[in-house]
């Protein structure tokens, strides 16, 4: 049996308050040096919804723009406005902070999360207009709310994570234990954006397949946050906490940890599942990371850029059985940095590119995108970062280069003709790879191209458990059955089905 990928949900939340108390690098410095001229200057490099709506890299995440044509604008991105403003797109949407911190509370089951009466009624019916938004979602967040002098009690005396919006306190996070540090108020606040993440995500990628909730079986959760307590703190399940709230109520779930290539792990072990006959449809899902939001915030303001990492990212792709239609995932061409293989870039790039080609009997201009990591250059240079897509497309044709499959000359064209411009937010995992294959899929389709390679790469040793880096890569691809038929498995059975009633029609006509 295929499996293919049926569609796939990009989305964004513009958080700029959370960027100010909840990003790792802003936190630090409020304990290291309170009184820092970078903390003083940071509220004047905060960025408005709509500057966040008009910033071209956002516009490509949720499908508005392709990366071909980001390629085309030239950096910064920052002072360009996008002619495109919408905030929804073809693959998702950029929600606006107040809408995500009451989509927080409809995610929250324990009444954590408390917000000032005022808030609610000024946007409760904004998040009601929403399109991915239902009754059953808006139904969780209370009627009754909580007195602004409660809340500010809350964070000053109980550890309670403030919630703000436009410099405002409006809400406030508690604490689900009193001694328990995995279930804090930070902690629970982390997991909370999270999952309201992944819950948006999840419904774009519903939407985009086409599908119907309860047609999906299984749910694969690849963030790089971790649920638990005391007694088992990464135990999960971050998948069927937000399948719940998405309404997924046929599908069961478990969490796939491991940082940056912890999507293309997924997409992996997806297919997989599909392909045996265990599910015939599976969802991919991860929300974004807070602790990431303005990682880089320093270094922009030092160039007097606006702090870019303001946005919370979430994805979804769904993959199902074989629909005679859609790309098909080859489980016979996957690359995998295993324990033996070293991490110089020349070894990693053979690992998880040219072993599986290799194997297939392929060289790397059968293959006609790749993609690795996908992050916005933008966020990244500034630090000294520099272009990690580019590298990646760079280093692929050097190793063709010098196993004979391109000339000299193709090095300095390969990253245009079958790499691509990144475009994705510095949310650890979301960038890794995954971010194309709602592009990939369209022009695959399309018969744009045959096939792509999707590479994620991690770096393990973040953990402090081993030194290992990591990273798996799979090739989606043309569908085999539309090339040949053009119908699809279902709809073959279909055919046979009514062809055997109407046969059996006749044969009673006759007998009668």
């Amino acid at each position: 049996m295929k499996s293919v990928i049926k569609g796939a949900g990009y989305i964004l939340a513009h958080t700029p308050d959370m960027v100010l108390h909840n990003g790792t690098t802003q936190t630090t410095e409020m304990i290291v040096n309170p009184e820092s001229e970078y903390l003083k200057a940071l509220p004047s490099h905060i960025r408005t919804f709509e500057q966040a709506v008009n910033y071209w890299p956002n516009q490509v995440y949720i499908g508005n723009k392709t990366p071909d044509e980001l390629a085309e604008v030239p950096q910064p991105w920052f002072d360009k406005a996008c002619d495109i403003n919408d905030r929804y797109g073809k693959f998702g949407q950029i929600m606006p902070q107040e809408e995500f911190i009451l989509l927080m509370q409809a995610c929250d089951v324990f009444a954590l999360v408390k917000l000032e009466q005022g808030f609610v009624d000024a946007h409760r019916e904004a998040l009601a207009a929403n399109p991915m938004i239902d009754e059953t979602i808006m139904a969780r967040i209370p009627a009754e709310q909580t007195a602004a002098e409660e809340i500010a009690r809350l964070v000053a005396e109980e550890h309670s994570e403030g919630l703000y919006h436009n410099g405002v306190l409006v809400g406030c996070v508690n604490r689900a234990h009193d001694i328990d540090a995995n279930l804090s108020a930070h902690v629970m606040h982390e997991n909370l954006v999270s999952k309201a993440s992944s819950v948006l995500s999840l419904l774009s990628g519903i939407k985009n397949a086409g599908i119907d909730k309860n047609d999906v079986e299984y749910v694969i959760d690849c963030a790089e946050e971790a649920c638990g307590d005391m007694n088992q703190r990464g135990g999960g399940n971050f998948a069927k906490a937000a399948a719940e709230i998405a309404g997924l109520n046929s599908a069961s779930g478990s969490d796939v940890r491991g940082f940056c290539a912890a999507p293309a792990h997924a997409m992996i072990e997806a297919a997989s599942l599909v392909a045996s006959g265990a599910y015939k449809c599976v969802a991919v899902t991860a929300g974004g990371c807070t602790a990431k939001l303005g990682m880089n915030g320093k270094d922009h303001v030092k160039k007097d850029m606006p702090i870019l990492e303001d946005m919370i990212g979430g994805l979804c792709v769904i993959v199902t059985a074989d629909d005679g239609v859609s790309p098909e995932i080859n489980l016979n061409m996957l690359g995998r940095h295993t324990v033996g293989t070293s991490t110089a870039p020349q070894d990693v790039t053979t690992a998880l590119v040219f072993a599986p080609l290799e194997k297939n009997d392929l060289k790397v201009t059968d293959v006609d995108k790749y993609a690795g990591e996908l992050h916005n250059s933008e966020i990244l240079k500034p630090a000294g970062g520099g272009d990690p897509a580019n590298a990646f497309f760079k280093m692929v044709a050097a190793c063709g280069v010098k196993r004979g499959e391109l000339e000299r000359t193709d090095v300095k064209t390969f990253p245009e003709k079958y790499g691509m411009t990144g475009w994705a937010p510095t949310q650890g995992h979301i960038p890794s790879g995954v971010p194309c294959i709602g592009f990939l899929r369209d022009e695959i389709m399309a018969g744009k191209i045959r096939n792509a390679m999707v590479v994620g790469k991690g770096s393990l040793f973040l953990g402090r458990l081993t030194n290992l880096f990591d990273g798996v890569s799979f090739v989606m691809q043309a569908n085999s059955g539309a090339e040949q038929t053009g119908v699809s498995e279902d709809e073959v059975k279909g055919l046979i089905a009514k062809a055997m009633k109407e046969f059996a029609a006749t044969l009673l006509a006759q007998a009668e």
